[in-house]
């Protein structure tokens, strides 16, 4: 029986998502994937830092209040983050790497990446910044040091947009795609459909946790910006940085606008798009878009996400599913590290 020794990078919702599952569902996994976890390391800038390389108790971790320094309560436990330290030095074979996103450098997620496939450790990631960014220098660090570099959860959250394509979607030859990659700019859309205010849809989702305090990064496209890059890179072999792709949001369409949508029987969403061309550059664009309601885009409602691939074989294929989540995108990192299992012929 295969166990992983896991080192959490980050213990907010994701994370800490993770943790829940490892208590709730170990046993499960070990009949049911072949693979049990054991948690031997934290580490998380507010919370501060825990390694015991015999084990941590995961149901303790998930019942650790939100407060500052609060692994300090925990015996071995530190008010500080030693990141490089829990990374590095406790006994791990797999880092789940789960921080903010940084649109700008990456960082300090892209180095915490780095210390971990440069000391031979896997990294399953949720985070979009260091693979939009870093991904081709990332991904050759882990082949130099023969290890997994997944990230899965970076554009979907739960829902399996990159292996889908990747694997069930290979030799259909997938010329671009098109998709609502943003929960929270959806359910605005969606709740402005419905009669409510720009402001007062933005503030809904807010209370919701769909949004953010500073919701700028959803409603004009920056986040999907990201994550069009990713899909772009990966699926279609671009080579795009974020200034390649145009971008614009939501934050221009009004109620009136709204209104017209339906009476003509169309619906506004935020829609990240790249296709390849002819001379076979890829062009990719964030932008609202006016779809027809016979689009398989447009009735995609609330905080779903959705992508259609054109393909050469098959035409257009959908898929759908969360694109946020606490443990949807915990879910993410469990995905990556059952195709890790299954690529060392488990």
């Amino acid at each position: 029986m295969t166990e992983y020794k896991i080192a959490l990078v980050g213990f907010g919702g994701v994370n800490r998502g993770f943790a829940q599952l490892v208590a709730e569902r170990n046993a499960q996994w070990q009949a049911s994937l072949g693979f049990t976890i054991r948690i031997v390391g934290v580490t998380d800038l507010f919370l501060g830092s825990i390694v015991a390389r015999e084990g941590l108790d995961a149901a303790q971790l998930v019942a650790l209040p939100s407060e500052k320094g609060a692994f300090a309560r925990l015996p071995g436990g530190h008010a500080e983050a030693f990141n490089e330290n829990v990374i590095k030095h406790s006994g791990a074979d797999l880092i789940a790497e789960a921080t903010f996103t940084n649109p700008i450098d990456g960082e300090p997620a892209t180095t915490f990446c780095r210390w971990a496939l440069e000391s031979g450790i896997h990294v399953v990631t949720t985070n979009k910044g260091p693979v939009a960014l870093h991904a081709a220098e990332l991904k050759a660090l882990a082949r130099r040091n023969n290890v997994a570099f997944e990230y899965e959860g970076a554009v979907m959250s739960g829902t399996p947009v990159l292996r889908l394509a990747r694997q069930a979607l290979a030799g259909a030859n997938v010329q671009g795609f098109e998709g609502i990659l943003n929960g929270t700019s959806n359910y605005v859309l969606s709740q402005m459909k419905n009669g409510l205010a720009f402001a007062d849809a933005v503030a809904q989702a807010q209370q919701l946790g769909y949004a953010e305090a500073d919701p700028t990064a959803d409603v004009e496209g920056f986040d999907v910006r990201l994550k069009v890059v990713i899909l772009a890179n990966e699926l279609l072999d671009a080579r795009l940085q974020l200034s390649d792709v145009a971008c614009s949001g939501i934050s221009a369409i009004s109620a009136q606008d709204i209104a017209d949508a339906s009476a003509n029987n169309a619906s506004w969403k935020l829609i990240g798009a790249a296709e390849r061309q002819a001379d076979g550059s890829v062009q990719a664009q964030v932008q609202a878009r006016l779809l027809p309601n016979t689009h398989p885009l447009a009735g995609i409602g609330g905080a779903i996400n959705a992508v259609t691939f054109t393909t050469e074989l098959l035409g257009a294929v959908t898929v759908s599913g969360p694109g946020a989540g606490r443990i949807e995108t915990a879910f993410a990192l469990l995905s990556d590290i059952v195709a890790i299992h299954a690529a060392r012929g488990h």
